[in-house]
């Protein structure tokens, strides 16, 4: 049986393909309904500044006079390093008001828009979530 070179390519061409998949999985956004912009202050718990992404950890108001705690994804410390992103944006204790898609599942969290800090700065990570205003 001969193999021609369109054969082969075409055989490449799916396996290159088949190994793409796995990483394409991973960056899917579908767990987020960006169609929704929300809104929360809180208090800064957890940094985690880790690869393959950070996330910032904030307790927020339950509405009954406790506190949850919601988990707010990002990019990998390289992609925010030049978005003015640093391992010292946030602190234990802060407080800050994040902007972001939430979870299509309905549970707490979602991902990160953009964030006030402490000093008043505002840090962006995803541009479909609008510049706030104030």
């Amino acid at each position: 049986m001969r193999i021609t070179s369109i054969t082969r390519s075409a055989l490449a061409a799916a396996i290159a393909l088949g190994a793409l998949a796995p990483a394409l999985a991973h960056h899917s956004g579908a767990m987020f309904d960006t169609d929704k912009n929300l809104e929360v202050e809180g208090t800064v718990q957890e940094w985690q500044w880790i690869n393959p992404h950070a996330w910032l950890q904030v307790y927020t108001p339950d509405g009954k006079g406790g506190q949850v705690l919601q988990g707010f994804e990002l990019g990998s410390p390289n992609t925010l390093t030049r978005n003015g992103f640093t391992k010292d944006s946030f602190k234990p204790g802060d407080k800050v008001r994040v902007i972001y898609h939430p979870r299509k599942d309905g549970t707490l969290g979602g991902e990160f828009g953009w964030a006030k800090t402490t000093g008043g700065t505002w840090l962006r990570w995803i541009t479909s979530v609008p510049m706030p205003t104030d």
